[in-house]
């Protein structure tokens, strides 16, 4: 059994952070890696680094999608629902959403050492204030506005 290292340690915080604020999402992610550090999968980390976020995007686009894709939503509520300002208003937000994540991107592989505030930001948005972890790269967006780069 490996040891019980630094990893590991703030791997149960998150965890047992999960868990107290009722948030499935981050209890799911600690455990998941948590267990592949116990089966000694650690060859997997690279991997997840480098496309764990793009593989996020997708299954968060496919859930997206999915009413689309299973007729829970016709074509034609969709093109009628364009023409309501409260649309116009969540297309416009959704394209400044996405230039932030962008610039997020860009940020974020250029300065790394903001990463981890970020983590821990988000950590604490998901385990306290019930929010989703998908604000990593909208906060660095955001942050670099802030910092002009």
């Amino acid at each position: 059994m490996p040891q019980l290292d630094m990893s590991s340690i703030l791997l149960l915080f998150f965890a047992l952070l999960g868990i107290l604020s009722s948030n499935n999402s981050i209890t799911i992610a600690a455990v998941f890696l948590l267990l592949l550090r116990v089966v000694q999968l650690q060859q997997a980390f690279p991997w997840i680094e480098k496309h764990g976020l793009s593989l996020g995007i997708i299954v968060l686009t496919i859930g997206i999608l999915a009413p689309l894709a299973s007729g829970t939503i016709r074509l034609e509520e969709l093109y009628s629902s364009l023409l309501h300002w409260k649309s116009i208003a969540a297309i416009l937000v959704g394209i400044g959403v996405a230039y932030l994540g962008g610039r997020g991107v860009h940020l974020m592989s250029s300065q790394p050492t903001i990463v981890t505030g970020l983590i821990i930001g988000t950590i604490i948005g998901v385990g306290f204030f019930k929010g989703v972890p998908v604000g990593p790269l909208i906060a660095a967006g955001l942050l670099s506005l802030l910092l002009g780069k």
